[in-house]
């Protein structure tokens, strides 16, 4: 093997460990002081490490990629393409916590660093062509996870959120790994592309069950239904940036490693898997949808989203095409610049004593008090229902339009009439804000990192997104059919 070669693919991922590494002695040895040093440091490195995935997936002479490392870990389009994403959504929420956790005098440099080995975790997730690698990187996305929603150690409910993350995630990761086991006993390989080779003649019916129980741990991680109930608890316990960094980062490389997974290991069986996630599709829209309408809580209203939203992207994965995997990458560029602008919408609303507002009758009459806001939250809830002219509705349809491509008909008008649903309790945000009484209670100013964010994912899901599409598209129809090279 050639390890001047591996290590050149692999440069994003060893700049953030040895930065890793730095701070993990700085964090120890310069204690609660170093956190903004910390913070900015971890900020300029996944920047760095960007950079270098930025310059794989725009030159040509990378455009085929590579295996290292023994065929375990692979530097292609698809994988460069959510490595951005994820160190884009990481880097937002490093900028934005900071005031959140000060307010509390809980800002500690473990913080970004926890942020740091997460990402790296999940570079390796979406890299991974085998199963031995792709277990290293979940398990280091989770356990760094796992710290980040119990952060906030003077309440009770991120402890709470962070006992249920870990006995759940526990037992995802206990089920992920027995399929392992299993799919290897039947196929002789942990290889993507072996597993393919192995089950080209069809399944046995130990070889299923290896199948099911993998996609079922992943089904976990992107929160699908059934694979839903940790999220709204979770999601409203943990510390308001941790909920933005679940809400993201981390969905982005699930699904991505369910998308390598699916199309390249399992993709010579899709009959085999597409029924599933046909249900899934479907059940995550319908469940996330209906949660969500009686929610009283923003955070919990978010994460029933969140569940709605892997519903339909799961429709692009049902169509196993290059059109589908597509969409599903257009549409989570979009559903990451819509959640973190929600988010920090969310982080905007403080009273006078800094004290986080996360209630829905907290935002009631908000446009009379702080009328930019207000617009910002509002076109990211028009935007989320997929209504168009807002960039949202482009997401829903090059994912419905793989559907029909697909021949997939039925379960695109279905998917259309359940995202109906969807939109009553998005509309209900918006008339809270532009119709109720005020409340007056959301008065505190924010900081300019938090306009900034805001202002940029507004813009960015406003009709000016439509600007990017040739070049999101192209990029990711590039991203797509890597997946589909080696087939």
């Amino acid at each position: 093997m050639d390890y001047s070669i591996a290590l050149f693919f692999t440069r994003p991922e060893i700049i953030l460990s040895l930065v890793g590494m730095v701070l993990t002695l700085m964090a120890a040895w310069m204690g609660k002081s170093s956190a903004r040093l910390c913070a900015i440091i971890t900020v300029a490195a996944l920047v760095g490490a960007g950079a270098y995935v930025l310059e794989f997936l725009t030159n040509p002479a990378y455009e085929l990629g590579a295996d290292v490392f023994g065929g375990t870990f692979r530097m292609d389009a698809f994988a460069n393409f959510t490595k951005l994403l994820i160190y884009i959504a990481a880097i937002a929420c490093v900028i934005v916590a900071g005031k959140f956790f000060n307010a509390k005098d809980e800002y500690r440099p473990e913080y970004p660093l926890l942020i740091l080995f997460s990402a790296i975790g999940m570079s390796i997730m979406v890299s991974a062509v085998d199963l031995m690698t792709l277990y290293l990187g979940v398990e280091l996305t989770s356990l760094s996870s796992y710290v980040l929603a119990s952060f906030a150690r003077s309440d009770d409910r991120s402890a709470e959120a962070g006992l249920k993350y870990f006995v759940l995630g526990a037992l995802a990761s206990g089920i992920l790994l027995f399929g392992m086991s299993l799919t290897y006993g039947f196929a002789g390989t942990t290889s993507y592309l072996g597993i393919r080779a192995a089950f080209a003649d069809g399944l046995s019916t130990g070889a299923l069950f290896g199948v099911v129980f993998i996609l079922a741990g992943l089904a976990f991680k992107i929160a699908a239904v059934p694979f839903h109930m940790w999220t709204p608890d979770v999601y409203e316990g943990a510390p308001t940036p941790v909920t933005t960094f679940f809400a993201s980062a981390p969905k982005v490389a699930a699904v991505a490693v369910l998308m390598r997974m699916a199309l390249e290991g399992f993709g010579g069986q899709l009959e085999a898997w597409r029924q599933i996630f046909i249900f899934a599709a479907l059940a995550s829209i319908v469940v996330g949808a209906l949660g969500a309408i009686g929610q009283a809580n923003l955070k919990r209203l978010l994460a029933y989203s969140s569940i709605n939203n892997v519903g339909f992207i799961l429709i692009g994965l049902v169509a196993g095409t290059v059109a589908g995997a597509s969409a599903m990458l257009v549409y989570l560029v979009i559903y990451v610049a819509m959640t973190l602008g929600s988010f920090v919408a969310l982080l905007m609303l403080r009273n006078d004593a800094g004290e986080q507002l996360e209630g829905v009758s907290d935002i009631s009459g908000l446009s009379r008090t702080q009328p930019v806001l207000a617009f910002c939250l509002a076109s990211m809830m028009f935007s989320l229902a997929g209504i168009p002219p807002l960039f949202g509705f482009w997401g829903k349809f090059v994912v419905f339009q793989a559907a029909v491509q697909a021949d997939l008909i039925v379960l695109a008008a279905i998917g259309i009439a359940a995202s109906v649903i969807g939109a009553f309790y998005y509309i209900k945000i918006v008339k809270v804000m532009y119709f109720d009484e005020a409340a007056g209670v959301a008065t505190a100013k924010s900081d300019t990192a938090h306009w900034a964010i805001l202002g940029f994912t507004t813009v960015f899901v406003l009709p000016f997104g439509y600007l990017l599409t040739p070049w999101l598209g192209e990029w990711a129809e590039r991203a797509a059919s890597a997946l589909f090279l080696t087939i």
